[in-house]
């Protein structure tokens, strides 16, 4: 199996087709297979990077806990055990929040940014919708979340209800959770969680260089649509488009126009 080693951890990664990189950085808790939608479009363009984020999947969780610039470092150790010295780098709801960190740690790596269902943090208000941190078992006045006796198969139909607008889809994630989804999966999710609390880019979206694509669903119920607003305001060279219908999974259920746009941006001039 293919893994990039950083400070001892490995990371699984894939690589698919051939031509310029295209890094995919998965969302809160998913790996590399989260892009099944994605991946037969973009790899007839570009060499497309898919990866397991640490403590996901079949990367290794880290003993102790890690910063939140940690996940962006192994991004570029990811690039730099495939040779990749520039890529195009998209990332979807958390990972968007790491892509950020790429574009502003390591601007010489990053060609094209895309930011897709984003996020920013360290606004005075939260961008995330409360119900969905309720569910995950979060208490408001508190950073941890306890995922100790949770049920898992509840909170997995809360949060798809949440990410999904279309019934059909909603009905299928949901059953597909109940096979795939197991208790242990949320340690990783937690490591997450513990990471990005107290992360702060806003003050620093301005260092962002790399021509950047905000888009989003413009009936996300997950991260709201204004952080993609903030986030294209204070990028200095940044387009916004706020799909109509689209939810925090439209990349899924809108899979077609979500791939349309982005190879639109990634392949102009």
């Amino acid at each position: 199996m293919p893994y990039a080693t950083v400070s001892g951890i490995r990371l699984y990664y894939k690589a698919h087709g051939q031509g310029e990189a295209l890094v995919l950085v998965p969302g809160l808790g998913a790996g590399h297979t989260s892009w099944f939608r994605q991946l037969s479009a973009f790899k007839k363009r570009f060499k497309v990077i898919t990866f397991d984020p640490r403590s996901i999947g079949r990367s290794d969780r880290p003993k102790q806990p890690y910063a939140f610039k940690a996940l962006a470092d192994d991004v570029v150790a990811v690039m730099d055990q495939l040779g990749i010295s520039r890529a195009h780098v998209l990332g979807q709801s958390l990972g968007g929040l790491v892509a950020q960190e790429v574009a502003i740690d390591y601007p010489d790596h990053v060609s094209k940014l895309v930011l897709a269902s984003s996020t920013v943090v360290g606004e005075d208000t939260n961008p995330t919708n409360p119900a969905l941190m309720a569910a995950l078992g979060h208490v408001e006045g508190t950073t941890d979340i306890d995922f100790s006796g949770m049920d898992t198969r509840k909170t997995m139909n809360a949060v798809i209800g949440m990410s999904f607008n279309k019934p059909l889809y909603r009905r299928a994630m949901q059953l597909l959770s109940r096979f795939f989804v197991k208790p242990e999966m949320f340690d990783g999710l937690s490591d997450q969680l513990k990471a990005v609390s107290g992360h702060d880019t806003v003050d620093r979206l301005h260092l962002i260089r790399a021509q950047t694509l905000v888009i989003t669903g413009a009936e996300d119920q997950v991260v709201l649509p204004r952080s993609s607003e903030v986030l294209a305001a204070r990028i200095p060279n940044a387009r916004l488009v706020m799909v109509k219908g689209g939810s925090h999974g439209f990349n899924v259920e809108m899979a077609s126009r979500f791939n349309r746009e982005v190879l639109e941006f990634l392949r102009a001039a």
